[in-house]
């Protein structure tokens, strides 16, 4: 409750955090805004972040429940990103121990990595293949396009 409150007290730019209900402070709602001279510029990203029991010990998850095309969102909304990963969780070695979870990271470090990771993709570790395929890019830079008509009503 403590990090809510202080994130209450101390907003962030870029972003914006509540409870999903008042009743369960292990579910937070944050509103992600896509940063200008990016693909998301304007855009208004919701998520859910969910803290585990144990956390700080254990990472929270983070999952758009907005439509958001990206290398490293699962099609779920599922965000992949390193300080998210658990350090038991890399079987092929990939991710140094450094890039992953330690409980010193706050909500505001996970959110503006994930912030940062939006204008600059890991396209080495793609959650989305096809999303960090050069033969895709179109798509990729079509997305808020594809934003504008779906909220516009067009088809």
């Amino acid at each position: 409750m403590e990090k809510f409150d202080d994130l209450c007290k101390h907003p962030v730019d870029g972003f914006s955090a509540g409870l999903v209900d008042e009743n369960n402070i292990f579910e937070w709602s944050v509103t992600i805004i896509g940063l200008p001279d990016t693909l998301y510029e304007g855009g208004f990203f919701n998520a859910i972040m969910s803290f585990p029991h144990n956390y700080p010990n254990s990472p929270p998850t983070m999952k758009f429940t907005s439509e958001i095309w990206h290398p490293n969102f699962y099609p779920d909304g599922r965000v992949c990103i390193s300080i998210l990963h658990p350090s038991s969780d890399d079987p092929n070695g990939y991710e140094l121990a450094s890039e992953l979870w330690i409980p010193v990271h706050t909500v505001e470090s996970i959110v503006l990595s994930i912030i940062s990771m939006l204008s600059s993709p890991n396209d080495e570790s793609p959650a989305i293949v096809e999303a960090a395929v050069s033969d895709c890019l179109d798509s990729y830079i079509s997305f808020p396009v594809q934003l504008f008509l779906l909220f516009a009503g067009a088809d």
